[in-house]
């Protein structure tokens, strides 16, 4: 079979959501597109790794017996419902005039007079570091933010705005390309905007896409406006750097004022693939799992996550599936990204190394990271590093995609990035298995000293939550 055709079949298995169910999804279940909500913004429909049946088609919602219970923060906060007063500062550049909504002053150019470049500290307010020492606990500040419901990744701007970068489409929110064009499910990256100090977010109307295009009309396989999901970015003081996934793929852009980005790049050895095409070492291969038919053989892709550490740029995404395992490449600054090598220590840690119980539920707690890990949250505290991540369990009998997620913690066991790392002990993070599909893209920022995480607690709706330090017994 030719490449070419191979890779389409792949994207329409991977629009799916499920590739080793893609066949028989694709003939028995049509998209059910969310409606578009007039108060606030719409939840972003999500779908990724081989194996993850996508939102709004025939697939059945995880059913959970309780809603989490996580204490109330006490906090000032506006209501999650009032309309912001203030207006954005900055709207997307070279956006077409029949979409444009803002005539705000252009910002500076460069980032370093736009972006508050803050990092949690001990002191008043807990970090993750205390939270894996069982001092701290996340509590719910806001139930609903507005952001869409499967992930954001924000950035504190000096005029007090947050940014949250994240992908939509036209059926969830109007998304339109650079040309004006309606972009298809599941969509690129956009900004929704909170001016009230993160507690809600909203998008321009209609929300435009980042990226430029080559140009018009824009081209989906070129400028991948149809899938550019799961944006993380990384600022280091002087440049913005953006990952996101197209395909599997692991892609890579720059910009220097959060706004303009430069054309992307596919980070080496990353996507999907079997072995006919090329090889890959142990840690990259898809094992057997009990619920999924065995297809592809060598994963190194999915949600990616990024970090800066000097003058080299650490990409993280999953390789391997049953067991899944978290990877780890890098380059530096004026590397191009198809030179990228892996880590020394690929891959930082592994999952469970079986899928364990066939029921669903708390017990199987200890397995929720056995097909998959990915979607890397990274930050820096003291001499560790810490990740938030998604571990996928994979489906359970009869599902016919992924129904099992939870937010996992790791740290670093020394002060390198490339090294072995350890997962928390007490994982998954704030809810039990099956938890639900939004949970593991986490969106971890800190704000004036407080760490503040956005993520879905419901697989409803995207809350944010503070750490606070636990009451004394």
């Amino acid at each position: 079979m030719h490449l070419s055709r191979l890779c389409r079949l792949f994207s329409l298995c991977l629009c799916l959501g499920a590739i080793a169910a893609c066949r028989q999804v694709a003939q028995t279940a049509t998209p059910v597109l969310l409606p578009t909500r007039t108060a606030t913004p719409t939840a972003t429909p999500t779908a990724h790794l081989p194996g993850r049946a996508a939102p709004g088609t025939a697939t059945p919602s995880p059913t959970r017996t309780a809603t989490p219970t996580l204490r109330q923060a006490q906090d000032e906060a506006p209501s999650p419902s009032a309309t912001p007063t203030a207006t954005a500062t900055a709207t997307a550049t070279a956006t077409p005039s029949a979409t444009a909504t803002s005539t705000a002053t252009p910002p500076p150019t460069h980032a370093s007079s736009l972006i508050v470049q803050e990092q949690a500290e001990s002191g008043a307010h807990p970090t993750l570091a205390d939270l894996w020492d069982g001092r701290a606990e996340f509590l719910l500040q806001v139930a609903d933010t507005g952001l869409p419901m499967g992930e954001s990744d924000t950035i504190v701007m000096r005029n007090g705005e947050l940014w949250s970068y994240l992908h939509t489409s036209a059926p969830s929110s109007g998304a339109v390309d650079r040309c004006g064009d309606p972009v298809e499910f599941p969509g690129c990256t956009v900004i929704y905007r909170s001016f009230d100090g993160g507690y809600t977010f909203h998008h321009d109307e209609p929300p435009v896409c980042q990226f430029q295009c080559a140009s018009c009309p824009c081209d989906p396989e070129r400028d991948h406006v149809n899938q550019q999901q799961y944006p993380r970015v990384h600022y280091d003081g002087e440049t913005l750097v953006l990952v996101y996934e197209y395909l599997g793929r692991a892609m890579l852009r720059r910009s220097t004022d959060g706004l303009d980005w430069s054309a992307p790049g596919r980070v080496s050895l990353s996507g999907i693939w079997k072995l006919w095409l090329r090889g890959c070492p142990a840690s990259e291969r898809i094992g057997p799992h009990p619920f999924v038919r065995y297809d592809y053989e060598c994963l190194a892709g999915g949600p990616p996550g990024v970090y800066v550490e000097g003058e080299r740029v650490y990409v993280f995404m999953a390789v391997g599936q049953s067991p899944g395992a978290m990877g780890c490449y890098f380059g530096s600054l004026d590397t191009p990204v198809d030179q990228f090598r892996r880590c020394t220590h690929n891959p930082l840690f592994s999952g469970a190394g079986q899928y364990g119980p066939l029921e669903k539920g708390a017990v199987t707690n200890p397995f929720f990271d056995f097909r998959t890990i990915s979607s890397a949250d990274v930050h820096k505290l003291g001499g560790r590093y810490y990740a938030l991540y998604e571990g996928v369990r994979g489906p359970g009998p009869g599902d016919p995609g992924d129904s099992q997620f939870g937010l996992g913690l790791a740290r670093s066991l020394g002060d390198w990035v490339d090294g072995p790392w350890e997962k928390y002990p007490s994982n998954p993070l704030l809810v039990d298995l099956p938890g639900n599909i939004g949970l593991g893209h986490a969106d971890l920022v800190v704000v004036r000293g407080q760490t503040l995480l956005y993520t879905s607690l419901d697989g409803q709706v995207r809350s944010r939550l503070a750490l606070v330090w636990k009451p004394f017994d």
